[in-house]
């Protein structure tokens, strides 16, 4: 089997380690690279959180520690979302998987140079590590085959009515990874809304009966929660919970189950009331060329499917 080479940039978060639980679980992608970066919590969490569940799930990566901040704006966490750590009200065993002594942006542009072939990079979080990466060695673009990218919406935001988190922490990051000529899969909420699994599907994980599927089954249970009692729309309370990231990892190894239009997009960075927002010409009324493949439907049965296999084959391979 031919390997497909990626890297995945995150900040884990919730979602962010169900998409991890995808990667790790499919032998046809080889993960070269793990970077972390603010969003969801701290960066101090995020990496800490990946370090515990790579190594929970016994995977041997790379871990590096990503800038702390966004280029210009103050950083907002979703704690009031993920919890105070991250990670809900699951605890992981401590690591063994150190951090690298490489920084975030040394290890890119390392394993991308050092790559025979392009690079996938999948990511999860607000792309403040890849348009830093770009900014100081944008020659490494010829390197990378495409992003696959959960952030944005084209239609309507989750932190305002223009725009989508991960986007919004950090829209200067995004604006240069948008022009940067690097093909993008956009997976925004526009797709991601449709990709939940519902109680029903959240009683068989449980009902697996393994450590792994215990803790997944408390996260998105404490995910279910937190939104109800902010009032997010996250969830209807009765279909279930949306599996944001775990559409950028799994268009990457299935993507005949998503639909999307190519389409030109460019990022708002200082409008007052749109700053973060993902600017979709749908019309074509920029005249622009096409930047990215902007998702809007999946196959919401395979796609649990997929997810119910990655947790049992872990379970299997972690003996937990």
């Amino acid at each position: 089997m031919k390997k497909v080479p990626v890297i995945i940039d995150c900040d884990p978060g919730i979602d962010d380690v169900m998409a991890l639980l995808l990667a790790f679980s499919r032998e046809e992608l080889d993960i070269r690279l793990i970077t972390t970066e603010p969003g969801n919590q701290t960066q101090a969490k995020t990496i800490y959180n990946a370090r515990a569940f790579t190594s929970y799930m016994k995977q041997h990566i790379e871990i590096a520690r990503g800038l702390d901040q966004p280029f210009f704006r103050e950083l907002e966490v979703a704690e009031y979302v993920h919890g105070e750590s991250g990670l809900g009200d699951v605890t992981l065993p401590e690591p063994d998987v150190f951090e690298s002594d490489r920084t975030a942006i040394n290890a890119l542009k390392d394993v991308l140079y050092e790559s025979e072939e392009p690079v996938v990079l999948i990511a999860t979080g607000p792309l403040t590590n890849i348009g830093a990466l770009l900014l100081a060695h944008p020659e490494v673009k010829e390197k990378i085959s495409y992003i696959s990218y959960m952030g944005g919406a084209a239609v309507a935001g989750n932190m305002t009515p223009f725009a989508e988190f991960n986007v919004y922490v950090d829209p200067h990051a995004a604006d240069i990874v948008f022009r940067s000529g690097i093909p993008i899969v956009m997976s925004g909420l526009d797709v991601t809304h449709k990709a939940y699994v519902n109680m029903e599907e959240l009683e068989k994980i449980e009902s697996m009966d393994t450590d792994l599927s215990q803790k997944i089954a408390s996260m998105l249970r404490f995910y279910i929660q937190t939104a109800k009692n902010n009032d997010f729309q996250e969830t209807d309370f009765e279909n279930g919970i949306r599996l944001h990231d775990l559409c950028a990892v799994s268009y990457v190894v299935t993507p005949e189950l998503f639909d999307g239009d190519d389409c030109f997009v460019a990022i708002e960075t200082e409008g007052r009331h749109t700053a973060g927002a993902t600017v979709v010409d749908y019309m074509q009324r920029s005249g622009k060329p096409h930047n990215v493949k902007v998702l809007h439907s999946v196959d919401r049965e395979a796609f649990v499917n997929q997810f119910m296999e990655a947790i049992e084959k872990m379970s299997r391979h972690i003996g937990l």
